[in-house]
């Protein structure tokens, strides 16, 4: 089998020419991900391949030319060849309906994650690095609200450490996509998707939208680090020392459309911006859309409790590719 998943692994080089992130990620979601794709083909090819090789054959046996071949204009059935053409395909739906229900539980992006890499659980005393995500037009900012800090088109975290996402949109939609750490998340307005995840190994990865969200959407990329926790330690001094706080005021300066948006860092953050974003009612005296009034500033938004008007707790939607 490893064999079989080595040499599927060369066949696809030529097919995503230099980078082959995808094929090869550095967080273990991603793998898991991998395995599934690599998986649901070579179950697929066990009946793809050999009717591909029978109608080959067929096709050469009984041409016209080849008088050697039987030729039986009264044959209409086999028990034999229709319990063969019914059961494999049957068997191959039986395995792939079997993989996706197990992995569709698995890789769910809710998910909190059990392990931090195969044979690796996570140690009891690691709590998840939460960062909030909010896409806008057209660049990411991202908001640590342990750290209490905030950052624009640049996204860090330690190796082997659980990551903990909370994503929203300010407009449009768009998609969360780090290819090496985890199939995309909808980044959505008004509401709130969740993506776990951990990277593996240090390094910088790409980050993008892979949704078209408008003018700007080609340029809304950022790099994601994956450091030591020495090295993380450091990059959030780095951070800290930026230049002042994102305020309520300064984020709606920052949502307005802009592109080529340079890395930028903010040693603070407004007390519930996250859930105002999403309420979208971050200025001052502005609706929530739950027609709630929106919080004073220093106070948590009307969308902080997670919940819409009747008390009930709203629905996200998520979706992973």
């Amino acid at each position: 089998m490893k064999a079989l998943r080595r040499l599927l692994l060369l066949g696809l080089v030529p097919l995503s020419g230099c980078h082959t992130v995808l094929m090869s990620p550095s967080g273990d979601l991603a793998l898991q991900q991998r395995d599934l794709i690599i998986s649901s083909l070579i179950l697929m090819l066990l009946i793809v391949v050999p009717v591909i090789i029978m109608a080959l054959v067929f096709a050469w046996r009984y041409r016209a030319s080849n008088k050697k071949a039987r030729h039986d204009p009264d044959w209409d059935h086999s028990t034999m060849l229709e319990l063969l053409i019914w059961s494999a395909p049957l068997l191959i739906i039986i395995a792939l309906g079997a993989l996706t229900w197990v992995s569709t539980h698995k890789l769910d992006p809710y998910r909190p994650l059990d392990r931090i890499a195969a044979g690796k659980p996570i140690p009891a005393d690691v709590k998840p690095l939460e960062v909030d995500v909010v896409a806008l037009d057209w660049k990411w900012l991202f908001i640590y609200p342990e750290q209490n800090m905030a950052v624009v088109n640049e996204l860090a975290a330690p190796v082997d450490r659980p990551i903990q996402f909370r994503i929203t949109a300010s407009t449009v939609m768009n998609s969360f996509f780090i290819p090496a750490l985890a199939g995309q998340i909808y980044a959505m307005p008004g509401m709130e998707t969740q993506l776990q995840a951990v990277i593996n190994k240090p390094g910088q990865f790409d980050g993008f939208s892979a949704n078209f969200s408008g003018d700007g959407f080609s340029h809304m990329n950022f790099i994601f680090h994956g450091l030591s926790e020495s090295d993380f330690a450091q990059w959030v001094q780095k951070v800290k020392a930026g230049s002042g706080e994102l305020s309520r005021d300064e984020y709606v300066k920052l949502a307005q459309n802009s592109e080529n948006v340079p890395v930028h860092y903010y040693d603070g953050v407004a007390p519930g911006l996250f859930m105002a974003i999403m309420g979208n009612c971050v200025p001052a005296g502005s609706v929530c859309v739950d027609n709630k009034s929106a919080a004073p500033s220093g106070e948590e938004g009307a969308m902080g409790s997670g919940h819409d008007s009747s008390g009930m707790a709203a629905m996200p939607t998520a979706q992973t590719q």
